[in-house]
């Protein structure tokens, strides 16, 4: 991988931004100081961003062999593809570039394609995120975007946001043509009923957790008010009512002035 990686990093070179300061090592060119971390929210995590291309991701990379495909926000990549420029938040051994989405430190027009799968919930500021990322395609190239709607919280480092189709198609609508939108397999509604339940039994101690998962859907069905002071509810930790929560509030003062 290491001279694969020298090839591609020479590749990626002219396109760098040289209005932003960075250190280069030989795996990586480090946009992200701390000055930058700090404004946009990015702190040490042990949690690993790792997951694999769809087929849809997948059409797009296959398209562009001798091409350049920016992963925004790829994670730690069980393949290193020569074509795949990986941008994260975190040097793993087959990132490329480290900065944040909200300021790409690429040139305008620099990619033939960009994915960006399960990131947006996770920036601070998506909306100048989904400029920076229709600023580095080339005319006509393509981007393909997930984000989830009906998901749990779940935090690298951050988890900021869900967005519904009108919120995905939103961020983008001012800069790209919307082609389509769909919702894909691993986006099915199936997912969120697994991972809920899932998740809920884990936060429950026996034998409650046994008592849940032997209602009956049904069971279920009651007013959310006529079931309140069962165990499987009242028995959820504060963190698990965060990561599950149907609504969250926020109660805030404004500071004196001085």
């Amino acid at each position: 991988m290491l001279s694969a990686k020298r090839s591609k990093l020479e590749k990626i070179r002219p396109l760098l931004r040289t209005d932003l300061p960075f250190t280069e090592t030989p795996g990586c060119f480090n946009f992200l100081d701390a000055a930058l971390a700090e404004k946009h929210g990015v702190f040490e995590t042990e949690n690993v961003s790792q997951h694999s291309y769809d087929p849809h991701a997948l059409q797009i990379i296959n398209r562009f062999p001798e091409g350049l495909i920016l992963d925004c926000g790829a994670g730690k990549r069980a393949e290193y593809l020569t074509n795949v420029v990986n941008f994260e938040i975190v040097p793993y051994d087959t990132t490329d570039v480290v900065g944040v989405a909200e300021e790409l430190p690429f040139a305008d027009a620099s990619f033939d394609g960009v994915v960006c799968l399960n990131v947006l919930e996770h920036v601070k500021n998506p909306f100048q995120a989904a400029k920076e990322i229709s600023r580095v395609l080339k005319p006509g190239a393509q981007l393909y975007c997930v984000v989830p709607f009906l998901q749990l919280r779940h935090g690298f480092p951050n988890h900021y946001y869900n967005m519904t189709a009108e919120g995905l198609k939103n961020l983008f609508d001012p800069y790209l043509k919307i082609d389509s939108q769909e919702v894909i397999a691993s986006g099915l509604p199936i997912w969120s009923l697994w991972l809920l339940i899932m998740h809920w039994a884990a936060g429950l101690p026996e034998p409650t957790k046994s008592e849940f998962l032997n209602l009956k859907l049904s069971d279920l069905m009651h007013h959310p008010v006529a079931i309140m002071n069962q165990d499987f509810v009242t028995k959820l930790s504060a963190d698990k009512n965060f990561e599950l929560a149907s609504t969250t509030a926020l109660f805030a003062t404004k500071p004196p002035v001085l």
